[in-house]
This record gives C-alpha cells, sequence and structure tokens, in this order.
C-alpha cells in the first residue's frame, strides 16, 4: 500500500502496508517498495510511491523511473481469464508465503523499535528521566497499536500457510487489516513531529543519542533464508486477487480489501506527494501536478475565489462545483494558459487597471473583531464542557464566513498573467513572498522546452476532473478548517534584529522587509533601512512586530528601485526587485526564551543573519513606574507636565509635529515598526532631556519617531484613560442606545484628569490628520485605532490581575477589541473642544 521510509533514530524502518501494492519487490534488507534511489526526490528528500487515480487508468500505485516518469504497473481487470486454475492456486500460496516473509521482517522491525520504549518509560517517573512521558508518547505514537495489528494478522495467516489446503479462506484476514489503516493515518500525522523530537532529544541528551545510536532495526537473523519467497515481484493483494478465482469465497473480500486500501491510500498521498502523475496525454507524456493553492480572481471587477493548479506544461484555474450533500466534489475550469503562451504582464502592458472591488478599510477590522470575537466565544463553550457541541458547530461555521470573506478582500498585490493568444488574467495577493514563489515556479518551469498544447473538450474535462485527488491545499487557510489540536499560534510581541546579508554577486541598494501571518494571509510589519551601494549590507536594526495568532516569519530582500518613471503606477504594486526570500517557522518553545535565538535564512545564495525573541503581549503591555522620576518614561503624566509647566508632556508635542510635518504620507505610519535602537535611543534622550533632541529627530527615521510616541503612552505607570475609569468605559462602548452612548463616554471624558483629557484631545486631533490622508498612508481610523487602542487604555498590572485574562488568544480576543471600539468612538465622533467638555460639566453628574 505504502512504503514510508521512518528514520526513527537514524535507521530507516520501512513503515509499510505492503499488501495492497501491485508494484513492490522483496529483498534481502526487509521490505523495501523502490530502491533508494528510486525513493530520492530531486532535492535528495525522501519521499512516498504515490496513487495514480486519473479518470483514464484504474486506481494503483505509480512507482517512478530514474527520468521521474510514472510507470503504471498493469490493472488488475479480467487477471485470471484464461490462466490454468491450478497453477493459479499453486501461486495463490505462493504469494501468501511471500507475506508471511514480509511480515515477519516487518514484526521484528517493529519489535527492535519498541525494545527501548519500556525502560525509557520508567526512567520518566525519576528525578533523572532520559526522556519527559511526553516526548516518549510522541516519538513512539501508534507504533505498539501497528505492532500488535500486524501480529494478529501474522499469527493469524500463518497456521493457514503451514497448513495449507486450496479451500483454506484468508480473504477476511485482509478484509480485517484493512479495516484498521485508520492507525497508520495517525502515524503518519505524527510522524514529522516523531522525527524532529528525536532530534531534538539527540542533540540535548548524550545518553539517548547513544540509545539511538545503537538501536539498529533487522530482518529476522538477518538470515538469507527469506530470498527464495521474496524476490517474487509484484506480491500484493492485486497479485492474489489475479490468482484467486472468482467463484473462491476469498474473491468478494479481497476486492473490498482492495478498495477500502485504494481509498485510503489516495488520502495520504495528497497529503505527501505535491508531485503525483495526473494524467497522460494521448502522446504519452506525464503530465505532473507542481503547485497549488487558493488565489483570488479579479473577475469584470468582482474578486473571485479560485483554486490555481500548476503543471508541468499548463497554469489552470479551477473553482469548486457546487454539488449536493453525500455526492462527489469536482471541480470546474474556467480557464488555462499553456506555459509556452503565458507570460508575466507589467503595468507598462497594461492600457488600463481594471476596476477592483474593495472594501472600506474599517469594514476589513471589523471582520477582524467578529472573528477575533467568535475565537472568544467558541473558547467559553468548550471550557463550558456542557456537550453543546452544536454551538460550537455554530460558532465554527459563522467563524468561517467571516475569514473566507477576509481572505477574499484582503488581498491588494497585483499579480498579472498574459496568454499571448487570448485575455490576461490578474490575481490579487496578500504577500509578495506568495508572488514571487508563483512567479518562479513559473519560470523555472519555462526554461524547459515546452511546446503550447490545446487540450480537448475531453482531456480537460480529464484533466479538471483528477484535481481534486491531485491537490496538496485542502482548504482555505482560515483557522476554522484546523484541528483543535493545531496550535492557535503566538499572540504578543516578536523582537528581531536583523544583522546582515551575505553572498550578493553586485553591489547594490539593498534592505529587508518582515511579515508575519495574521487571520490566514501574511501582513508586512517592519522594513529595514536601505544599505547603498555594497555586497554586504549590515543593518543590525531591531524591530517590536506584534503576533495575532501567528506562527510564521517570513524576510524578503530587495533591491531598491529608484528609477522614477516606474514609480506610483499603481498603489500596490511592488516594484523592488526581490533579490531572496524565505521563512522560518515560529516556534514557541524554541522562541519564548528570555534569550535571543539567532538564526539564519538561506535564500538564492544569500544568506540573512537575524536572532528574535518573544514576549507576551501581557508583558510587553506591562506598566512599570520609573525608579527615576525626572525623566518622562513611566512617570505620571501629571507629574511630567507640572514640571514642565505645559498642558501637554513635551515628548508628546514634537513627536506629533514631526510626523506631521514629514510622517504624514508614510505608507503605514504606526503600523510599520521603527528601529528598536532608534527609538531606545529617542527614549533616552527625551528622558535625559538633551539640548539636541530636535536634531535627533530631525534626523531620525519616522517609523521610529511614531514608535517613541507609541511607547511613551504604553510604558505609562497608568493607562492615560485611567484605571479609575476603564470599566465604565468598556461598559460604555458595549451600550446599543445612541444617546445614552452619546452622554455616557463624553462624560467619561469630563472624568479624567486635564493633564489626560488635554494630551487625550490632542493625540486625537492628530491622528484624525493622519487618517485624513488614508489614501496615501493606508491608515485607516479603524487601522489607528487598532494601534492606539490597547496603548491607551490597557490597564496597569494590578487591574490585569483582577480581570484574570489568562489565556493568549483571549488578551486579544477579550478586552482588546472593545478598548479599539473606546478609541475608534472618539475618533469618529465629530470634533471634541476641553472648552465645551468643561463648560458641560455643571449639567452631569460627576459620579462615575
Amino acid at each position: 500500500l505504502l512504503s514510508h521510509p521512518l528514520h526513527v533514530f537514524g535507521k530507516p524502518l520501512s513503515y509499510t502496508l505492503m499488501f495492497f501494492s501491485p508494484d513492490f519487490n522483496y529483498n534481502t534488507d526487509g521490505y523495501e517498495g523502490d530502491t533508494a534511489e528510486d525513493r530520492k526526490s530531486q532535492d535528495g528528500s525522501e519521499t512516498m510511491p504515490f496513487i495514480d487515480e486519473s479518470p483514464t487508468m484504474s486506481p494503483h500505485l505509480c512507482a517512478r523511473g530514474q527520468d521521474g516518469e510514472a510507470i503504471s504497473p498493469t490493472p488488475a481487470e479480467g487477471l485470471l481469464s484464461g490462466g490454468d486454475t491450478e497453477k493459479g492456486l499453486e501461486m495463490r500460496k505462493l504469494v501468501l508465503s511471500g507475506f508471511l516473509a514480509s511480515e515477519e521482517i516487518y514484526i521484528n522491525q517493529l519489535e527492535a523499535l519498541l525494545l527501548p520504549m519500556k525502560p525509557l518509560k520508567a526512567t520518566a517517573t525519576t528525578s533523572k528521566p532520559v526522556l519527559t512521558v511526553e516526548q516518549i508518547e510522541t516519538i513512539f505514537f501508534m507504533i505498539q497499536d501497528i505492532f500488535v495489528i500486524h501480529k494478529e494478522f501474522y499469527d493469524a495467516l500463518s497456521p493457514n500457510i503451514q497448513q495449507w489446503d486450496e479451500k483454506i479462506t484468508v480473504g477476511h484476514l485482509f478484509q480485517k487489516l484493512a479495516s484498521q489503516l485508520g492507525v497508520y493515518k495517525a502515524f503518519v500525522d505524527n510522524y514529522k513531529v516523531a522525527v524532529g523530537t528525536v532530534e531534538k532529544c539527540s542533540q540535548a541528551n548524550s545518553q539517548f543519542q547513544k540509545i539511538s545510536e545503537n538501536l539498529k532495526v533487522k530482518g529476522p537473523k538477518e538470515s538469507k533464508d527469506c530470498t527464495t519467497t521474496s524476490t517474487m515481484e509484484g506480491k500484493s493483494v492485486s497479485d492474489l486477487l489475479k490468482h484467486t478465482p472468482k467463484d473462491h469465497p476469498d474473491f468478494p473480500l479481497l476486492q473490498d480489501a482492495l478498495r477500502i486500501s485504494q481509498n485510503f491510500l489516495s488520502i495520504i498521498n495528497e497529503e505527501i506527494d505535491p508531485r503525483r502523475t495526473a494524467v497522460t496525454t494521448p502522446k504519452g507524456e506525464a503530465r505532473q501536478l507542481v503547485k497549488d493553492g487558493f488565489l483570488v480572481e479579479v473577475s469584470e471587477g468582482t474578486r473571485k475565489l479560485r483554486h490555481v493548479f500548476l503543471f508541468t506544461d499548463l497554469l489552470l484555474c479551477a473553482k469548486m462545483k457546487k454539488t449536493a450533500v453525500g455526492r462527489h466534489q469536482q471541480y470546474e475550469c474556467k480557464w488555462y494558459i499553456p506555459l509556452a503562451d503565458l507570460s508575466f504582464q507589467t503595468l507598462d502592458d497594461s492600457d488600463s487597471l481594471p476596476h477592483i472591488q474593495t472594501l472600506p478599510e474599517h469594514e476589513i477590522e471589523e471582520m477582524k473583531i467578529k472573528i477575533s470575537t467568535i475565537k472568544s466565544e467558541i473558547q467559553k463553550e468548550k471550557k463550558a464542557q456542557k456537550s453543546q457541541s452544536r454551538n460550537v458547530d455554530r460558532l465554527r461555521k459563522k467563524m468561517n464566513e467571516q475569514e473566507s470573506c477576509l481572505l477574499l478582500y484582503s488581498p491588494t498585490i497585483p499579480f498579472r498573467i498574459h496568454n499571448k493568444h487570448g485575455k490576461s488574467c490578474l490575481f490579487l495577493l496578500s504577500s509578495d513572498y506568495e508572488r514571487s514563489e508563483w512567479r518562479e515556479s513559473i519560470q523555472k518551469l519555462q526554461k524547459k522546452d515546452l511546446q503550447a498544447c490545446v487540450l480537448s473538450s475531453v482531456e480537460l474535462q480529464v484533466l479538471t476532473g483528477s484535481c481534486f485527488k491531485l491537490r496538496t491545499v485542502h482548504n482555505i487557510p482560515v483557522t476554522s478548517n484546523k484541528d483543535d489540536e493545531e496550535s492557535p499560534g503566538l499572540y504578543g510581541f516578536l523582537h528581531v534584529i536583523v544583522h546582515k546579508a551575505t553572498g550578493f554577486k553586485e553591489s547594490a541598494n539593498l534592505y529587508c522587509t518582515l511579515e508575519v501571518d495574521s487571520f490566514g494571509y501574511f501582513v508586512s510589519k517592519a522594513i529595514t533601512r536601505v544599505f547603498r551601494d555594497t555586497t554586504e549590507p549590515q543593518w543590525n536594526e531591531e524591530f517590536e512586530i506584534e503576533l495575532e495568532g501567528s506562527q510564521c516569519l517570513r524576510i524578503l530582500c530587495y533591491e531598491k528601485c529608484y528609477d522614477k518613471s516606474k514609480l506610483n503606477k499603481d498603489d500596490n504594486e511592488i516594484v523592488d526587485k526581490i533579490m531572496g526570500k524565505g521563512q522560518v517557522q515560529l516556534d514557541p518553545q524554541a522562541v519564548q526564551s528570555k534569550n535571543w535565538h539567532m538564526d539564519v535564512i538561506e535564500m538564492n545564495g544569500i544568506k540573512v543573519e537575524f536572532s528574535m525573541k518573544f514576549t507576551t503581549r501581557d508583558l510587553s503591555l506591562k506598566r512599570t513606574p520609573s525608579k527615576k522620576q525626572s525623566g518622562v518614561f513611566g512617570v505620571k503624566i501629571s507629574v511630567v507636565t507640572k514640571r514642565e509647566r505645559s498642558k501637554v508632556p513635551y515628548i508628546v508635542r514634537q513627536c506629533i509635529e514631526e510626523v506631521e510635518k514629514r510622517g504624514i504620507d508614510e505608507v503605514g505610519i504606526y503600523r510599520i515598526s521603527g528601529v528598536a535602537t532608534d527609538i531606545q535611543a529617542l527614549k533616552a534622550a527625551f528622558d535625559a532631556n538633551t539640548k539636541d533632541i530636535l536634531m535627533m529627530l530631525s534626523d531620525m527615521d519616522i517609523n521610529a519617531i511614531a514608535g517613541t510616541l507609541k511607547l511613551y503612552f504604553r510604558e505609562l505607570p497608568e493607562p492615560l484613560l485611567t484605571d479609575r475609569l476603564y470599566p465604565a468605559f468598556m461598559e460604555g462602548t458595549a451600550l446599543s442606545d445612541p444617546a445614552a452612548k452619546e452622554n455616557c463616554m463624553m462624560h467619561l471624558l469630563r472624568s479624567l484628569p486635564d493633564p489626560n483629557l488635554i494630551t487625550f484631545l490632542s493625540l486625537l486631533e492628530h491622528l484624525k490628520r493622519v487618517a485624513e490622508k488614508e489614501p496615501v498612508n493606508k491608515m485607516s481610523l479603524h487601522n489607528l485605532a487598532t494601534v492606539f487602542g490597547p496603548t491607551l487604555l490597557r490597564p496597569s498590572e494590578s487591574e490585569i490581575n483582577k480581570a484574570n485574562v489568562t489565556m493568549a488568544s483571549d488578551i486579544w480576543s477579550h478586552d482588546v477589541m472593545a478598548q479599539v471600539q473606546v478609541l475608534l468612538y472618539y475618533l469618529q465622533h465629530p470634533p471634541i473642544s476641553f472648552a465645551e467638555l468643561k463648560k458641560n460639566t455643571l449639567y452631569f453628574s460627576t459620579d462615575v
């Protein structure tokens, strides 16, 4: 059925369900599906045999020839016709003998692997464990179950072979074995985690490393006795079926076992091998799937979610057909372009850009708020443990609708492709990284000698029909499609230092951008300065990136384009050239240590060195009073304004002035992180009240100045809108009656101390002026409320402890959403005057 070279403890164990495969050989080293070389893919990694399930062929396994093309075994239909029945029954015994010999090898391999498990478990509960219980369970996951299944099969089959009789039936044994294949699915799903755990434990524990090095998985006595029964090709259920008369009791049972195994195989292969043969063309050429994924296509000005399939010679765009419940799902082909006819359209080539349907930024932000709120509700339902699965299912469905809509309307980066014999197509992507991946994959295939192809309606139907089985991306990347056991990602702040890059062949103007995933798609979060005319840029810049359930960090290295003719043709067009790109998974255990974790991403011969560490939202937003009351950071705002004899702190006034002078047109102002070292330098300068502070501000990167302003409000020992009024703000923003809400929210402002109120109103007007430039800087009122809401309202540590918010995701989806809504209310409100507020104080109660 499937040969999975499982390198546990550094030794290959052929994790094999051998009986259902029609195209495997047995040999003296145990059971192996292909030769070691055949199992190697082009990148040197080990691959698995795969199923060719195209409609033109019967379902069966395919092996690869040396040239990588599929070799199709003989279909199993009509296998016994014209054969000698007596000879067939003798062959039946030989096939079963081969099964038995291979089972003995496999069971011995499993026993050898299980050998160290018991002593490891025994030490796990002692004061000096070799491995923890959790690590043992991960490494040996399902192996005991697999051993029991095969031992029972072997024990039941062996007596039948020893006392062979033509009337003996064994089909029920194979049927039972096939019905237990779900155990292997669980094993395969855990496989990468198990191997990773073995590698980590071997590096961390010398005792375990010795155990793993000494363990060898061997066949029975390493004897050559099994060669006589192990050299026949193609011993499998289909072989057994071939030599079983149709009127034999085993025939229907073996057919059922084969059917079950093929259905299981299709599921496993879809997840393992992204390069499977889709269909053989009439010319005998193998067409393979190289890449697939969900993209947003702009069709007649409307956004449509498509599943795009890149084959070795063409690009196919499809959508899922609507089918009745219980019916097999199928794709409908919208269009295809032969790669020989495909080119990438540039802005210069396009006469006019189509009108693209967009949603206002505030609606995008509202979707995120709804998604986070629903996530929180789902967690509460699960904690309640009232078995109300219907409520959870209903909430999941609701969340899926919101997330799907978000994925449809959030992408903005254009990806244009052109068919020289037809129309052009426009996709919208959320990340330049993703766009680069698609472009590179297509260009790599185009380097081969490709010929234009025209598919007949039948060929197109067959190819489209195979897409469902071939696809490697099964679901759109939304939370509601993930298993509960999957990591929810990191919530908090990732500190990243981009040190330097090496490997450039020519001098260039170079910079890096940092992206993290959020709500199912990637967002650019930080950008280094441009290092001019160099082959070895040394940025050494630190950034603080907010994570919202993030699991991956991407780094893209660009060459800056200064050609003015290419600029400003399209707001979302990125004209700078990507020199390299790479990504790293954010492992919570590795990242969440207090120390910096150094890493290197290699990309197209370029190496980018960086360090990172993670802090939870709690720790990063922790309000700690400063021990030095002479500075401004961590000092009460009333103390600072009194000392300065000002209504608004000097740091707030200067940062606002500088941003409005030269940063109000900056894309992502207040969202894009400034360099942490620059921010710390400004912090120190303001704290020391240095004379050259104005000179520093004029020379400093504008994102660092914006970051300094955010840091000042974040480090106030008490939030600007105060701890005392915090519960009232939370209640006020939840009011549904507009008049009651207006009265409450204005009354709360009047209740603030004067320095807090005047500073808040000053910041409010500034943020409104920033939002007026939204067409240029892409910062809407909702964006700004998301950035500043938690900073201005988040309670001090004592208040948080009272609230008892424990889950990391709750921190984002609990009060944070309400904090954003409070600030948004005031940002959307007509101008608020300090004098008018105080004038109306007489008419309202002072109680809050």
